[in-house]
């Protein structure tokens, strides 16, 4: 038993290089996305924001919808149906259960 230890304790500096440097290019690659994607809007976003919200609502009054290509349709698609399984996956999860609240 003693001896395993202590051929992990000599193996364990150079697993934990190994680690760290194939982790490494990864997670500044995370960092520099999340810097980037996962900060709150600035007061200076909210007139894209409003840009981008107009812009959808003409779409749909003027039916640009309909000329949407297929892949492009589908991908939108797929981004709404992952939006609303997170939403209910968030809702069980904060509710504890899947039939309802606990009144």
């Amino acid at each position: 038993m003693a001896k395993a230890l202590t051929g992990l304790a000599a193996k364990a500096p150079g697993m934990i290089k190994g680690v760290v440097d194939y982790s490494t290019p990864k997670l500044n690659t995370f960092w520099h996305y999340a810097r980037v994607e996962l900060t709150p809007p600035s007061p200076t976003d909210i007139p894209k924001i409003t840009e981008g919200l107009s812009s959808l609502v003409k779409s749909a009054k003027t039916g640009k919808w309909k000329q949407v290509p297929v892949k492009e349709a589908w991908l939108n698609t797929l981004i709404t149906a992952e939006i609303a399984f997170w939403f209910f996956v968030g809702e069980c999860i904060g509710k504890g259960g899947i039939v309802g609240y606990k009144v």
